[in-house]
């Protein structure tokens, strides 16, 4: 009699915000299915606490932004490295798995690969953007690199790296959307029967005030339309209530259906920008940082020509961007006119397909599980 032996693979993730935590979330399922045995021990949210394992630490206790907070709290931080390096030195995991989040887990992956762990990059930091120096700890510490964006897998062949193309994890969260009556959402929240545009301003504090007040501006030019916030989970109500009036109104923490009863969108750059156009909703790209930020970012940022993924990704303009001087109320008015009129949406939902076929359909989170089985 032969007995067969299982071994259960020990896998350790680090997804330090949100977006790790969905993203994460789907990957664990995908390993799941193809390990029934995966043992999974994570730094993430509540999304991947709900597939099972330990959850070490959550990413609410991680996250801190721009250059003043990271200051204010680098002891947290450093505590959390050191924390993280203990943490993985007595659990030996077989398999170390690396969700974006840069700053982090650059570090944690030398350290792992120093103790002989296979260290996994999955969602690659955005070093073609700034930082490109980064790509020699990837290449010294890291054993396999999987990126999400079609133009990353060039990025890291003219650095002598070889990476997976794995698709767009957000194909896999969208895909799995049910339909939604517009109707029934505008009912639900008290809307009136108005169509909708929709403001996406951003999820911190400062940003989204100087959003909603450069948004809301076109208010006197678009009065048979609702105007309806997109609330950031982050953010109490009572902060929204302030812009609440007849015609204006916010839903929380309800981005993805607000976007799909949506005809329109007013969207502050990031991830929106793509989740919108993913969703099918014309949109509108706006950015205005402080003087400074922006002198900093223009310096770091060196070979980018556009703030949008979507339009990253087509190599094109395909969404209209507005930055800092241009992001005024005559340019905003005259580019939602545009999006709302036939002439330009049916083109704009066109390169919308393209967008779709460029990031290579669903089925993100299973190409990355294929990769990471056979490490």
């Amino acid at each position: 009699m032969f007995s067969i032996l299982i071994i259960e693979m020990k896998y350790y993730i680090i997804a330090g915000e949100a977006s790790g935590d969905l993203h994460g979330s789907n990957l664990m399922k995908a390993l799941k299915q193809k390990d029934s045995t995966a043992e999974f021990r994570f730094w993430g949210g509540d999304l991947m606490a709900q597939q099972g394992g330990t959850l070490v630490k959550h990413y609410r206790d991680l996250a801190f932004m721009g250059f003043l907070e990271v200051a204010m709290n680098l002891r947290t931080i450093l505590n959390n490295i050191k924390f993280c390096k203990e943490d993985i030195k007595n659990n030996r995991p077989d398999v170390l798995i690396l969700v974006d989040y840069p700053g982090f887990n650059l570090r944690i992956a030398k350290f792992a690969k120093e103790l002989g762990i296979k260290v996994v990059y999955y969602i690659s930091p955005q070093l073609w953007a700034w930082k490109e120096g980064r790509v020699e700890i990837i290449k010294k510490y890291v054993d396999e690199m999987m990126v999400i964006l079609p133009f990353e897998e060039d990025f890291y062949k003219k650095h002598g790296v070889h990476s997976h193309f794995v698709g767009h994890p957000l194909l896999d969260a969208i895909s799995t959307l049910q339909n939604i009556d517009v109707e029934e959402f505008k009912k639900e929240n008290d809307l009136n029967e108005k169509e909708i545009i929709a403001l996406l301003p951003g999820s911190r504090k400062q940003e989204v005030e100087k959003m909603l007040e450069m948004m809301l501006s076109v208010r006197p030019y678009f009065k048979e339309y609702q105007f309806v916030i997109a609330g950031a989970p982050s953010l109490p109500k009572e902060f929204y209530q302030s812009y609440v009036d007849e015609n204006v109104h916010f839903v929380s923490n309800k981005t993805y259906d607000l976007l799909r009863c949506s005809k329109a969108a007013l969207v502050t750059s990031g991830t929106a920008t793509l989740e919108t156009a993913l969703l099918n909703v014309p949109e509108v790209v706006c950015y205005r940082g402080s003087k400074i930020s922006y002198a900093i970012a223009k310096r770091l940022v060196k070979n980018i020509k556009y703030i949008s993924l979507v339009n990253l990704i087509m190599d094109r303009e395909v969404v209209k961007e507005l930055i800092q001087n241009d992001l005024n109320t005559n340019n905003l008015v005259e580019e939602l006119k545009k999006i709302l009129e036939t002439e330009k949406r049916t083109p704009l939902l066109r390169d919308y397909d393209l967008l779709r076929e460029k990031l290579g359909g669903k089925g993100a989170s299973e190409n990355a599980a294929d990769v990471i089985l056979k490490v």
